[in-house]
């Protein structure tokens, strides 16, 4: 099988840095993105030759072409930029809303525009979008969170019917208890959400990584959700 080349957007850091890595490991290219051109050069560097980094700021979707010019033909799409926000209705703050909604909705969607005269077309080809359980489980502080991560799944099932024959597909993955963001919280912080999952432990980084690869790879699976919770939500 002939070598691909899959970009990660959002890739020198936590799941998205994962999943550049795995697919190093799985034998093909990657080529991850940053808002720091120096840190995504040395964090491509550490994963191997076979890593390029580049710099891409997606919540300024006007500098987006340009930005992604250097890339050649692309084999797989991952858009795993995020950015935490703590936004209420009662308390809202409109220039971080705007901000989140740029990246995750416009950005992404930017992103692939650029991109697709360079996408292979064929369903060996897929994308793979990130939003996140806060679409079903909102949360204090979540509004704009939640908001955007429903405006992915819609973005997902519009892309993949108009960009068939390749595939277009949503993470949504829940509390990941070994992410950076939530293995830093105070000890006793995840004992309760790891009691309202089933089997009584989180999610993992892997299980995303393992999902993403699925995606990547599945030719059956296109306009598709899935949630990466361990059943967070049926208990």
């Amino acid at each position: 099988m002939s070598e691909k080349t899959i970009v990660v957007i959002g890739g020198t850091s936590g799941i998205g840095f994962e999943i550049a890595k795995d697919v190093v490991a799985h034998g093909d290219r990657v080529v991850l993105t940053g808002r720091d051109a120096t840190k995504a050069r040395e964090v491509a560097a550490s994963i191997g030759d076979s890593a390029t980094g580049i710099a891409l700021d997606i919540s300024e979707p006007e500098g987006i072409a340009a930005q992604l010019a250097g890339i050649g033909t692309v084999n797989g799409l991952v858009l795993a930029a995020i950015e935490r926000d703590a936004n209420t209705v009662r308390d809202y703050n409109i220039a971080r809303a705007t901000r989140l909604v740029t990246l995750k909705l416009v950005g992404y969607t930017e992103v692939v525009h650029t991109l697709l005269d360079r996408l292979d077309p064929s369903p060996d080809t897929g994308i793979v979008l990130f939003g996140g359980r806060a679409k079903d489980l909102p949360y204090p502080g979540s509004v704009t969170v939640s908001t955007i991560n429903g405006g992915v799944e819609g973005l997902t099932v519009a892309m993949a019917l108009e960009l068939a024959p390749i595939r277009v597909n949503a993470l949504h993955p829940g509390i990941i208890g070994d992410s950076p963001f939530w293995a830093g919280k105070p000890e006793g912080v995840l004992t309760g959400y790891e009691a309202r999952t089933p089997g009584g432990t989180l999610a993992t980084m892997q299980d995303v990584v393992d999902a993403a690869r699925f995606l990547l790879d599945n030719r059956g699976m296109s306009g598709t959700s899935i949630a990466v919770d361990r059943g967070w939500r049926i208990t």
